[in-house]
């Protein structure tokens, strides 16, 4: 019998955890259905401050909390806490900091005022997760990558984390989803996400306008597939995307059972 598959899903969001935009339900059907049809499956995403640990069950992984995750010269401590998916058998983990991410709102004040450290919390959850499965000495054969804060991941992927052992037959796949914010990221944002030495500036182009579509954009530019979670999202990024050679892309399917994700995830897999 083969070894079974592995898929890993950073998302910013899932349900029954974080409900933003439609495609939480999403992140979280497929990763139950990838379960079943013989994937070994894991997932990451913040921990928001308006998740609720008690009635989540998050308990802290202690053999994984305590790495220090570096940004323009700064350290910050990674605790990463743990939950079973309701009405599955799998783990969903949890990249937590105090200074981050323990507040009552998710990308907004009481105010509705936008975060200035939204960059940096992005920032922090792309690095934080792609150490964390270094930490897990994990290989995921797949990661898919959903929600804006996660653009990130496919770049790091490409660059700086390119020889890493544990991602060496990782295959990237990105969602397009729901444009949910006008504000920017901030005249640092390039700078900060510039993590390490093989990662250069001319690398992050893509991202460069700090904006939702910009990180979106991002994130589909480095993926090897590139499917649409959403039926009216950015058009310019429709456009861009729906045909790229030597890109795999899955459009948009209100009727799907989900059944062509997981054929695109075993496609790319036994590349």
């Amino acid at each position: 019998m083969s070894a079974k598959k592995r898929i890993l899903f950073i998302a910013n969001e899932m349900s029954p955890y974080l409900e933003l935009t439609e495609f939480s339900e999403v992140v979280n059907r497929l990763a139950i259905k990838s379960n079943d049809n013989n994937f070994e499956v894991r997932c990451i995403m913040p921990r928001f401050g308006a998740i609720n640990e008690r009635r989540h069950r998050l308990h802290e992984v202690v053999r994984l909390s305590g790495i220090n995750v570096s940004i323009d010269n700064e350290d910050f401590p990674l605790q990463i806490k743990v939950a079973s998916l309701p009405n599955a058998r799998l783990q969903v983990y949890f990249l937590d900091n105090e200074d981050l991410f323990k507040r009552k709102y998710v990308f907004t004040n009481e105010a509705e005022k936008w975060y200035d450290d939204n960059g940096l919390r992005s920032i922090f959850l792309c690095k934080g997760a792609l150490e964390t499965v270094k930490k897990f000495g994990w290989p995921p054969d797949i990661i898919h990558c959903s929600g804006w804060m996660t653009g990130l991941v496919p770049a790091y992927l490409k660059t700086v984390y390119k020889k890493e052992p544990v991602f060496g037959h990782s295959k990237i796949v990105y969602t397009i989803g729901q444009t949910t914010f006008k504000e920017k990221l901030g005249a640092d944002f390039i700078k900060k996400a510039l993590i390490h030495p093989l990662i250069k500036e001319k690398d992050l182009e893509p991202f460069k306008e700090g904006t939702n579509v910009a990180m979106m954009r991002g994130g589909a530019t480095y993926a090897d597939a590139v499917t649409f979670g959403v039926e009216k999202g950015d058009k310019k990024l429709l456009e861009e995307f729906s045909k790229v050679k030597g890109k795999k892309t899955l459009p948009y399917n209100a009727e799907s059972d989900l059944t062509d994700y997981l054929q695109l995830y075993n496609d790319l897999a036994s590349k």
